[in-house]
């Protein structure tokens, strides 16, 4: 039954999960392997980012949008200017299994694209690799989570959503009679709705490989026929599926489209300084709600500042609820280290994505950090390992100052 939902034209599902490899590209120039992604994508074979190879990720992840149906989301007028006040990293030094290293050594890493560092909203410190720039738009995937989850802050502000205490079903009709009838938004903000489902991305018969990507009526299909296997509230359990519920939640209460709605209310009045894109669940469908915002690494950091000022805009307009980051970033029931769709790390927080894309906070330190990333596999890398102990590294750094 499962695999009825893997229909070609739900894309994004076979983008990011589907289960058979595509023949790497060998010593071609990124133009050859875009031509190569084009074409398989206009035929029907999907191009499915899990598999591509480092070289393909390369290109696919800054060229989401001639890959894949996305929704434009258009630049600020009036930018949020990054001062720039760079900071001396000469010497900074991290420990990895009682090795130690150097930033440069980090940064020569094949997995290291681009790395922001910001203080009092300076930058003090910002690295591309070659082929990468400050205008390289840059696919984030889960820090898209964290995104939505200000979405749903955004949307109680204004009223369209009553609190996150509300089912979800209120909004979500469909689910009635399923394992989401006594499940609350907050409950699926934390990711402890209590209803099975299995996000390992090496498990070709995975939920995630069968309905990571999906969206709308395939995805409220495919939710409604799961089991409740625990008390909502209670266990946390990672669920891709339910991040793009959180979408559909969204768009079902604010009647819009999710990237529409993130334009005017975040992107634009915070002085966002790229345009930006957001993967659609197929040609003029529904944003994914848990993933594939592609952004510069710049407002990547933005976002994150956002994040940090309360969801305050400089002139002082709450855009979200007062309380809602200190509420977004507190410990759940189920996991003391995850608030709203956000990692949490006593008193910092971070949005993270596969293959090491982040977004760090530091609300004590006024300290946002962020990085564009190609790691080798999409979690628990080596990269992955040096790139944790080097914002640590980075942040201490610029503690001291």
């Amino acid at each position: 039954m499962k695999k009825s939902y893997l229909i070609a034209r739900f894309l994004s599902a076979l983008v990011l999960f589907g289960q058979y490899p595509i023949a790497a590209e060998t010593k071609a120039s990124e133009a050859t392997i875009l031509e190569g992604l084009i074409a398989q994508a206009q035929t029907g074979r999907a191009t499915r980012l899990l598999f591509l190879s480092q070289d393909q990720r390369d290109v696919a992840f800054k060229q989401m949008a001639q890959l894949f149906p996305v929704r434009n989301i258009a630049k600020s007028d009036t930018v949020y200017h990054l001062d720039e006040d760079p900071e001396d990293f000469s010497g900074l030094t991290y420990r990895i299994a009682e090795k130690d290293f150097a930033l440069d050594d980090f940064l020569r890493m094949r997995a290291s694209r681009g790395f922001i560092a910001t203080k009092n909203g300076h930058v003090q410190f910002e690295y591309y690799a070659d082929g990468h720039h400050r205008n390289t738009q840059w696919v984030s995937f889960s820090v898209t989570k964290s995104v939505t989850s200000m979405l749903i802050g955004a949307a109680i502000k204004d009223g369209y959503i009553g609190s996150v205490d509300q089912p979800v079903v209120h909004y979500l009709p469909r689910l009635r009679g399923t394992g989401y009838e006594n499940v609350t938004i907050k409950q699926v903000l934390q990711m402890a709705s209590g209803i099975a489902w299995n996000e390992d991305y090496a498990d070709p018969d995975s939920d995630v490989a069968h309905a990571g990507g999906a969206n709308g009526l395939p995805l409220a299909n495919y939710l409604g026929a799961l089991m409740n296997v625990a008390e909502p509230g209670a266990v946390f359990n990672y669920n891709t599926g339910e991040t793009n519920l959180v979408g559909e939640i969204l768009r079902a209460a604010i009647g819009n489209n999710a990237a529409t709605y993130l334009m005017h209310k975040i992107w634009q009045p915070y002085g966002m300084e790229s345009d930006a894109t957001w993967l659609l669940g197929e040609p003029g469908g529904g944003e994914t709600g848990g993933c594939c915002i592609s952004a510069t690494l710049r407002d990547y950091v933005r976002i994150g500042l956002f994040a940090m000022h309360g969801g305050l805009l400089s002139d002082g307009t709450e855009v979200l609820p007062r309380d809602w980051m200190t509420a977004s970033t507190s410990p759940s029931q189920g996991a003391a280290y995850y608030g709203y769709l956000w990692w949490l790390n006593q008193n910092d927080y971070a949005a993270r994505g596969i293959f090491g894309q982040q977004i760090f906070v530091d609300p004590e330190s006024q300290i946002v950090i962020a990085a564009h990333s190609n790691a080798v596999t999409a979690v628990n890398s080596e990269y992955h390992k040096h790139l944790e102990a080097v914002i640590r590294a980075v942040r201490d750094h610029l503690k001291k100052d």
